[in-house]
This record gives structure tokens, sequence and C-alpha cells, in this order.
């Protein structure tokens, strides 16, 4: 393996945990609700847990109500159960074969406690970013050690390595400033 392709494959991951990091946030509830908020909830579909996306079709109703309609008449009771038992705090109703979700107005105690949430995820995002740059180091100072790479491309590679690192972890910070923003606002 050569620095470009420890470069290369750094880099890469680091995309990767920002993504995870992006898909985690949509999990995360704010004022408005998203169909991507029921993403996480699992139905049993036939023995097997299935998400909700796979059952049903999830859409907005209105500007505080999600829309629940899944494609076979008995999975309702199901959905409907699931959606309950999962840990967002929400309250479906049925209304014939539509399941409605009406998204609650969120407290500002509830508010402060997804900013620390959101927090969390983004500090959890960094340090993995962080390790993949301690790797990448230390396949560059291997490199060295096989008289593979000169000490002079190693301290370049560390430098664009930091480069890369600094540039994800300022996108990080970019996300949850935006998710505490939509958080707080509303």
């Amino acid at each position: 393996m050569t620095i470009a392709d420890i470069k290369k494959t750094t880099e890469t991951k680091m995309g990767q945990s920002i993504a995870a990091f992006s898909n985690s946030l949509t999990k995360i509830r704010t004022g408005r609700p998203s169909p991507a908020l029921l993403d996480a909830v699992q139905v049993d579909y036939y023995g097997s847990m299935v998400p909700i996306s796979q059952v049903a079709n999830v859409s907005l109703l209105d500007a505080r109500t999600l829309s629940v309609q899944p494609w076979e008449k008995p999975m309702g009771a199901k959905i409907e159960k699931a959606i309950r038992d999962s840990d967002l705090g929400l309250n479906p109703s049925s209304m014939g074969e539509l399941i409605r979700v009406p998204m609650p107005p969120m407290s500002e105690e509830r508010r402060k406690e997804l900013t620390k949430v959101v927090r969390t995820e983004g500090e959890n995002a960094k340090i993995a970013v962080r390790n993949l740059r301690r790797d990448a180091n230390e396949s560059v100072k291997k490199l060295v050690k096989d008289k593979l790479a000169s000490e002079d491309d190693q301290k370049r590679a560390e430098a664009d390595i930091q480069k890369v690192t600094d540039s994800h972890i300022a996108e990080i910070d970019k996300l949850i400033a935006s998710k505490e923003q939509e958080i707080m606002a509303v």
C-alpha cells in the first residue's frame, strides 16, 4: 500500500463517518415532522422485523402530522403498536386504513435535551474521524519503518492527512450547528 492509497482510503472512510452521522441526525426529532423520523421504527411483518417504509407509505399530512398508509389492511394495528412502543414519544391514531401520527409540540426542556444528544453524536463522529487519522498516520509510519517511504514523505503525508481531518471535523461542526438551529427554531 502506498501513501496515496492510505490518504485515499482514509478520506473515503472519513466521508462514510460523516454520512453515518448525518443519517443519525435525521432520526433526531425536531419541531417539524419528517417521514425519515419513522425509518428507525421496526414492525413485525409475518415473523420478521422490517422498517415501516417496507410495509407502508409514510408521508406528511400537514405541518404537524405524519400519515402512515399500510399496504396491507391487517398491518395497521401492528404499525400503530410499533410507533407507540418506539422511544419517539408519539401517539398514533387510526382513521380507517390511514394512521395519523400527530407531532406534539416540544418543550424547552426537551429541546435542550435534544441539543445535548446532537452534540454527543457529533463528538462520537469526531472521535471516529480522529481514530481514522491515527490509523492512517500509523500506516505511513510503518511504510517509513519498512523503508518504503522517506521521512520527508511521512511529514508531507501526515500534514495532508491532518488537513483532511480538519476539513471533515469542520463539516461535522456545521452539521451540529444546523441541527441545533433546527431544534431551537419553531
